[in-house]
């Protein structure tokens, strides 16, 4: 589900008998690109900042998010679960804050992509100090009094995640998909749903028809529709104009309307870019047919609402001479509409996936490291 966020906590080693409490800690992980007047800068983070504060308990979890195995809590795991009581977005300017600091030149714009926000809950306990459970080190000096856990804001683990039936709404059948899928398919009625607070939301889908053989596998994107408002962008005849493309606009070209484009999966941020920027300036326009392929699919594991932060993005790395960015980025603003998911055929090579008619390749290596972005 896209909406609302896990509650993880880390494995401790504590001496038997020790009550512990969990101290909250948000953590970030995903792409922030920031558009400056040289170009478009990206990097991947992957973060944590105390969820409420406190001098006794470390600044974040540093490494242990990504090094240790990381299990959800439950109402059966015993200890005292402090609340958190600084709201995320006041963590994420923090973040943001940090790394914008290192950044040459204004920052035009800037969006997170493939974010994934989650509470991560480490374990102590007191033993004259706040000694840390992982490690059975203490991370605060001597106490001045006795620590009672009860007295901070919190209290026993009362979590649940709820699990949604995957059987398809349409009529009945078992859903398809991997364990990283955010959409999935019903082979026996061919639609395809995501999962949402309500339950099941069908999500329209069509793809470009390919060759019928083995070694074609279909990647999605999101086709997205937007009302565009700042610069002329309607019609595929406005992006050869906007994007200095060297063709020679052709009648009907006019009536022929934009649509952005985006990867509907997670990939290195750079390619990601990449991707988003040269299918975008394709514009494919074939026909597209109103079904899933019958080849093999590659997952949707990053939603629509993520590929829509990337549109004044795409903007930016597209429009030329590139100066003209720094004038009129500001002014853009940009509301996506429509939505359709398309599946475009890939040729597997030895360590690309290529897409012959557009001329972009995905290496094979970084969709198979996809999985810890």
């Amino acid at each position: 589900m896209e909406q609302g966020y896990f509650r993880y906590l880390l494995p401790h080693r504590a001496p038997e008998g020790r009550d512990l409490v969990y101290f909250p800690y948000w953590r970030f992980k995903g792409m922030l690109f920031s558009c400056l007047p040289a170009g478009i800068q990206n990097r991947f983070l992957d973060v944590s900042q105390q969820a409420a504060p406190s001098p006794l308990f470390p600044a974040s979890v540093g490494l242990r998010s990504q090094a240790m195995k990381l299990r959800f809590v439950s109402p059966e795991t015993k200890g005292w679960f402090i609340s958190p009581s600084r709201p995320f977005r006041g963590v994420m300017e923090t973040f943001l804050g940090r790394f914008n600091r290192d950044t040459p030149g204004p920052i035009l714009h800037q969006a997170h992509i493939g974010e994934s926000v989650s509470l991560i809950y480490a374990p102590f306990y007191a033993d004259h100090r706040i000694m840390d459970a992982v490690l059975n080190q203490p991370v605060s000096g001597p106490l001045d009094e006795p620590f009672e856990a009860s007295r901070l804001p919190g209290g026993p683990a009362d979590w649940r995640i709820r699990f949604i039936p995957t059987l398809c709404p349409n009529c009945g059948w078992d859903m398809q998909g991997r364990r990283d899928a955010l959409v999935l398919h019903c082979s026996n009625c061919d639609a395809m749903w995501r999962a949402s607070r309500q339950g099941m939301t069908r999500v329209n889908a069509a793809h470009m028809p390919g060759p019928e053989n083995e070694n074609i596998i279909y990647l999605p994107f999101w086709r997205i529709k937007a009302d565009i408002s700042g610069i002329g962008l309607d019609h595929y005849a406005d992006l050869v104009k906007v994007a200095n493309l060297p063709k020679v606009i052709q009648p009907g070209w006019d009536r022929v309307p934009f649509h952005f484009w985006g990867p509907a999966f997670k990939v290195r941020p750079q390619s990601f870019l990449r991707l988003t920027h040269h299918i975008t300036l394709a514009q494919p326009r074939d026909h597209l047919a109103a079904h899933l392929p019958k080849g093999t699919t590659y997952p949707v594991n990053l939603p629509v609402s993520e590929s829509v932060e990337t549109l004044k993005l795409n903007l930016a790395g597209i429009i030329r001479p590139k100066r003209a960015v720094q004038d009129r980025i500001a002014d853009i603003q940009v509301k996506p509409n429509r939505y359709l998911l398309v599946y475009l055929p890939f040729e597997v090579r030895h360590h690309d996936l290529v897409q012959t008619t557009f001329n972009v390749a995905v290496n094979r290596n970084q969709l198979a490291l996809a999985s810890n972005l």
